[in-house]
This record gives structure tokens, sequence and C-alpha cells, in this order.
């Protein structure tokens, strides 16, 4: 028998493929670009995320660096208030220990920009004094700080404590 050139049966017959139109193109493209832009917002996001909890520990950390400085400057003044307590209350050096722990806190209070807002003779400020008592004094203007019953404090422009006075007229 003579072989035949035969051609295999099995050959498969290639479908062709659905050709892609625009619009199903396009469709993708849209979608991969949602992807990419649906992946690009919630790394954003987390990154956000991220750094509000680094600022909010930064900030913490600053605020416990600012009180630890602060305090470390109160401690020689503790330190003097308990030398105080050791001593007889009714010494003339009591008296002279007592006035020098004064003059330390207001050193202190005056390196840190501290500042007394309230002495007799002012004018009445609501936004730096709270008035607690009024009297009439010929003697005094209007709304003149005629005692001062609290000292009141601020740093820089910010109120730390209001002074409580009684004003006059």
């Amino acid at each position: 028998m003579a072989e035949e050139n035969k051609v295999p049966e099995t050959q498969e017959k290639v479908k062709p493929e659905k050709k892609k139109n625009k619009k199903d193109l396009e469709i993708e493209a849209l979608k991969a670009e949602l992807a990419e832009k649906s992946d690009l917002l919630l790394r954003t996001a987390a990154e956000f995320d991220n750094f509000k909890k680094r600022t909010e520990r930064e900030k913490m950390m600053v605020a416990e660096f600012a009180k630890a400085g602060l305090i470390k400057q109160l401690l020689p003044i503790l330190d003097n208030i308990d030398r105080a307590a050791l001593v007889e209350k009714d010494t003339p050096d009591y008296i002279k220990g007592i006035e020098m722990i004064v003059k330390q806190f207001e050193g202190i209070a005056g390196n840190l920009g501290i500042t007394e807002v309230a002495a007799v003779g002012d004018t009445f400020n609501p936004e730096l004094h709270e008035a607690v008592m009024h009297i009439e004094d010929e003697a005094l203007g209007e709304n003149v700080i005629a005692e001062v019953l609290q000292k009141g404090y601020k740093i820089g422009d910010t109120v730390i404590r209001a002074a409580m006075v009684k004003v006059a007229n």
C-alpha cells in the first residue's frame, strides 16, 4: 500500500475570536482606570490615617515634653516649700523663706513669659478680669479696679486665669 499524504483529521478548527469593538475597548480601559483610581484612593486614605495617628502621637509627645520642662523648673520651689514646712512658723526666718519662695516663683513665671493682668487702678476689662464685687467710691473713676481679690495671669495674648476684682462705680 502506498502511503498517502493524509491530512490529520484531528486538526482543530480555529474559532474566529470575537472582535472587540471600540465600545468594549473603552469599557475595559475605563474599568482598569477605575480600579487604579480606587487603589490610589485606598492607599491615600490609609496614608492620611497613618499621618493623623503619627501627628497625634507627636503632639502628645511635645505636650508631655513641655509639661516635664515646666515641672522641672517648679521642682526647686516645691523643695523650698517642703523645707519651709519643717521650720517653726513663728520665726522671722519662716516669713523670709516664704517671701523667697514667692520671688523664686515670680522669677520662673517671668522667664516663661507669664504676666499678671490686674492691678489696683487699672481699667476693668472683661476679657482679663472677672468682677465679683462692685463698690461706689468717689475717689475712683468709672470701671476702675478698686481691689484685686485673686491675681490673674496671661502668657502672650492667652489668658491663663482671669483676675477676680472689685470694681468701682
